[in-house]
C-alpha cells in the first residue's frame, strides 16, 4: 500500500502480465458473501411487528430489494446504508502522479452508491449522512484531501436536491488501515404519492427494458482494477488506448440516477421495476424475484477502462458481464409503449440511453444474444 501512495504505481510486478484474474481471484466472491445477506434477512423480517407501536408499517415486499420502505399513512418513507468501498484507494494512489486528490470525485461515488439504490423503489431522496471513518487521526492533517471531500459531498447534494443532514467521522485506528479512510452514506426518501411504489409487482412479458449508460467502473469491481494494477508496469499510471491514465480513468464519478427516475415519474410513464447495476453485473437485470427471462439485443459500447481490464485479466464475456457494468449502470423497465419516453426522458438529464431489450416469460435468466451470454438465475442470490 505504501508503494501505492508514493508513485501511483499499485506495486508493479507482484504478478506476472497476461494471467487470467478474475474477481475471485482478486478476493471478492458472491457465492460465499450472498449467504450472508440472506441470513439478515430472515432475522430482519421477524424485528419488522416493531414498528406497529409507532403507528408504522413496513412493505415486507421491499425486503430484498435495494432500500427498505415503511408505510407512514400519507406515504412511504424508504432508508439506505451503502459503502463506498476501496475505490479512496485508488484515489489515493493516483494522487502523486495526477497532482489532485480526487476526493471530489469519491464524494459523488459515495453518495451515488445510496440514492442510486433508493430511487429504485420509486422514491425521492430527502436527506444524505456521512459516514468516513478514518484509519488514523493524521487523515485529517490533510486539509486539500478534506476540502476536496466536503465540497465534492455538498456539489452532489446540491446536484440531487437534498439535505446533507450530517455524519459521523470516527478514527479507526486498528480497524481501518492508517492512512486509509472508510467512506459510506445513509440516505432517507419519501414516496409520495404512494402510487409511486415501484416493487415489480406490475412487471410483465412484454415489458420493455430501458438501459442507461454508466460512466466507467462506478463504484463496483474496484477490488479487481487495485490488483490488475499490482502487476501492471506503470501501475494506475499505464495509459490507455486514448491516452488517458488508468488510474485516472477508474476515478470518473459514478452517474447520478435520481434525476432521471424523478424525470419519468414527472412524464407519468409508469415504472414497472428498476434496478441498479452494480456488483454482480449485468446480473442485477434479474434483481426481481419473480420467473422472467430478460432478452438482451441491444448492448452499449464498453468504456475504455472497462475493456482495458477485460482484455488484460482475459475474462470471458460471461465473466464480465456478471461482475462489472460493461456501459450500462441502471434499468428500468416500463410497458412496451414506454420504452422511448424512457429514453427521451434521461437524455433530457444527460444521461444516454436505449431500449435493450425485452421481458419475457420463462426461467429467471438474462440473455444477452449479441454476446451469447446467458446469466443464470441461481447466480444472483440476494433475498431469502
Amino acid at each position: 500500500m505504501a508503494d501505492e501512495k508514493q508513485d501511483g504505481k499499485g506495486g508493479a510486478g507482484s504478478q506476472p502480465a497476461g494471467e487470467r484474474l478474475t474477481y475471485e481471484d482478486a478476493g471478492v466472491d458472491y457465492d460465499r458473501i450472498d449467504p450472508l445477506k440472506v441470513l439478515a434477512q430472515r432475522a430482519a423480517r421477524t424485528t419488522g411487528a416493531s414498528l406497529n407501536g409507532a403507528g408504522v408499517r413496513e412493505v415486507a415486499a421491499s425486503r430484498g430489494e435495494s432500500a427498505y420502505v415503511m408505510d407512514i399513512g400519507d406515504a412511504y418513507l424508504a432508508s439506505i446504508t451503502e459503502c463506498l468501498g476501496t475505490k479512496a484507494l485508488v484515489a489515493d494512489a493516483l494522487r502523486d502522479a495526477s497532482g489532485r486528490t480526487w476526493y471530489d470525485h469519491i464524494a459523488q461515488d459515495t453518495i451515488a452508491t445510496a440514492v442510486n439504490d433508493i430511487v429504485t423503489v420509486g422514491a425521492r431522496p430527502l436527506s444524505i449522512h456521512a459516514y468516513w471513518a478514518a484509519g488514523s487521526s493524521d487523515w485529517f492533517d490533510d486539509v486539500e484531501r478534506m476540502n476536496d471531500l466536503v465540497a465534492g459531498w455538498k456539489a452532489a447534494c446540491d446536484v440531487l436536491g437534498v439535505a446533507w443532514g450530517g455524519g459521523e467521522t470516527p478514527c479507526l485506528t486498528g480497524v481501518v488501515e492508517e492512512g486509509a479512510i472508510d467512506l459510506a452514506a445513509s440516505c432517507v426518501g419519501i414516496i409520495r404519492p404512494k402510487s409511486r411504489l415501484t416493487l415489480g409487482e406490475d412487471l410483465a412479458a412484454g415489458d420493455a427494458i430501458v438501459l442507461l449508460e454508466s460512466s466507467g467502473i462506478h463504484a463496483n469491481g474496484l477490488t479487481l482494477a487495485r490488483k490488475l494494477a499490482e502487476r501492471l508496469p506503470e501501475g494506475y499510471a499505464t495509459s490507455l488506448p486514448g491516452g488517458r491514465m488508468y488510474g485516472e480513468a477508474l476515478l470518473d464519478p459514478t452517474v447520478l440516477y435520481p434525476p432521471v427516475t424523478e424525470a419519468v415519474f414527472q412524464t407519468g410513464i409508469d415504472l414497472r421495476y428498476v434496478a441498479n447495476i452494480t456488483g454482480h453485473g449485468w446480473r442485477k437485470v434479474m434483481r426481481h424475484p419473480g420467473s422472467f427471462t430478460y432478452r438482451i439485443t441491444d448492448v452499449p459500447s464498453v468504456p475504455d477502462v472497462l475493456e482495458f481490464m477485460v482484455d488484460e485479466t482475459r475474462q470471458t464475456p460471461e465473466e464480465a458481464y456478471g461482475s462489472l457494468n460493461m456501459g450500462a449502470g441502471f434499468a428500468l423497465f416500463v410497458r412496451p409503449d414506454d420504452g422511448d419516453a424512457a429514453v427521451a426522458c434521461a437524455e433530457a438529464k444527460g444521461v444516454r440511453a436505449w431500449v435493450a431489450g425485452v421481458v419475457e416469460d420463462g426461467p429467471r435468466q438474462v440473455v444477452i444474444e449479441p454476446l451469447d451470454v446467458t446469466l443464470a438465475g441461481e447466480r444472483l442470490a440476494l433475498r431469502d
